[in-house]
């Protein structure tokens, strides 16, 4: 099978190089609208082969590793010209995506995916091997999908070592807002917090322990690609940043009024959090 993968960044490179040890895929073929990025595929070896978006077509699967924004253009140009081929993308919305090709004559060759993997880091030179290793990977709206498309796309992520998990798109937003969204907007802040309060660049590197860099990472992730979401995904990013606040604010009052009992209630709530992460 020939694999035709639309943006050499992170995921999409990742991608192509797990793929290429997988037997079954013959060929993958790559695109990016930068030409540095392109070239450096190739000379990193990450693909078999640079093509334009016309080359794209010979592949028998396309894999839309773009932006959000992007992608809500690319899909329909890619729909309207596909023959056989099938395509899926690894955006991180995905209603609104589902939406714009709801009634697209070529809407059954489509397949809606979420790798749920990733790292702060951006560009073919931040691709790797192993990068989706026991990850889940969301598959939405599977009834809009044909059960070949389905097939070859589930393949496709089991070739990766991923798990698939179905899901409504609409569902999919509103709890990716929860649990990837708004993780990466606390870092931003986080890190826009420091660098206001605390001027000697020094003492952060040299104060910075696991805790906060584990924290802050998420804020040297890519304004390409996180824009985008915060932008398609606001009708349910506000209401889990104002929770957010709130809990924020909480915390604010009780360290303020030196209420000892209500920081370690607060504490004690939030802890509640491993009994989900440990199942």
């Amino acid at each position: 099978m020939v694999v035709g993968i639309i943006g050499l960044g992170l995921i999409g490179g990742s991608m192509a190089i797990d793929l290429k040890k997988d037997s079954r895929e013959s060929e993958i073929l790559g695109y990016d609208r930068s030409e540095l990025h392109l070239q450096t595929a190739v000379k990193l070896g990450i693909i078999d082969r640079a093509v334009d978006l016309e080359g794209i077509m010979e592949a028998d699967v396309i894999v839309l590793a773009v932006p959000v924004g992007a992608a809500v253009d690319l899909l329909p140009w890619l729909l309207d010209r596909i023959d056989k081929q099938i395509v899926t993308d690894v955006g991180s919305t995905k209603a609104s995506l589902c939406a714009q090709v709801e009634n697209h004559p070529k809407r059954p060759q489509y397949v809606s995916a979420h790798p749920m993997a990733g790292t702060e880091f951006s560009g073919p030179w931040a691709a790797r091997p192993g990068l989706f290793e026991g990850c889940a990977v969301i598959i939405c709206d599977k009834e809009k999908s044909s059960m070949d498309a389905l097939n070859a796309v589930t393949s496709l992520f089991h070739s990766l070592h991923m798990r698939p998990v179905y899901m409504n798109s609409v569902e999919h937003d509103m709890h990716a807002a929860y649990v990837s969204h708004i993780s990466h907007i606390s870092s931003f802040a986080l890190a826009l917090t420091v660098l206001e309060k605390e001027e000697d660049t020094r003492s952060i590197f040299n104060l910075a322990s696991g805790g906060f860099s584990s924290t802050v990472r998420l804020a040297k992730s890519s304004k390409d690609m996180w824009t985008p979401i915060f932008a398609d995904n606001a009708e349910n990013i506000l209401p889990v940043l104002d929770t957010y606040v709130e809990k924020m604010q909480a915390f604010r009052a009780a360290i303020a009024e030196g209420d000892i009992e209500k920081i370690n209630g607060l504490i004690i709530e939030a802890n509640r959090i491993k009994k989900i992460l440990l199942k």
